[in-house]
């Protein structure tokens, strides 16, 4: 298994520095393999999330397409790949960031049974109550 960083995944995704584009295109699509996969941590998906609305300006359906692309590419690992689908669809449905909506579903796998919260925003998704 081999560690993707952001970095590569935007250059990947936006093919916009060429050089680089042409090297995380490289990598993916012919470096990893099933056998030797791409981990993408979850740390990386929400930093990709943040890197594609701030620096991007993508609307939260345009990443949530993005995401459930990555998800669908059989030579990336990703870690906690329920709770990224799950926060991806709560980003999809406008329900809240998809950061909250992946701390929610990580603490409810870990058995969880609310996450407290100071975030009113974070607080209107399920798993989460205001303190």
């Amino acid at each position: 298994m081999i560690g993707l960083d952001t970095n590569v995944l935007i250059r990947y995704i936006t093919q916009d520095d060429p050089p680089q584009a042409h090297k995380a295109t490289q990598v993916v699509e012919h470096l990893l393999t099933a056998s030797s996969p791409g981990f993408v941590s979850s740390v990386v998906m929400v930093e990709l999330v943040w890197v594609l609305d701030r620096a991007y300006g993508l609307t939260a359906t345009e990443i949530a397409a993005v995401l459930e692309r990555l998800l669908q590419i059989e030579v990336f690992a990703i870690e906690n790949e329920q709770e990224i689908f799950t926060a991806m669809v709560a980003l999809q449905q406008g329900q809240g960031s998809f950061a909250d909506a992946l701390i929610a579903a990580v603490a409810a796998r870990a058995g969880c049974n609310r996450t407290l919260t100071f975030d009113r925003r974070a607080a209107r998704l399920p798993g989460f109550e205001l303190v």
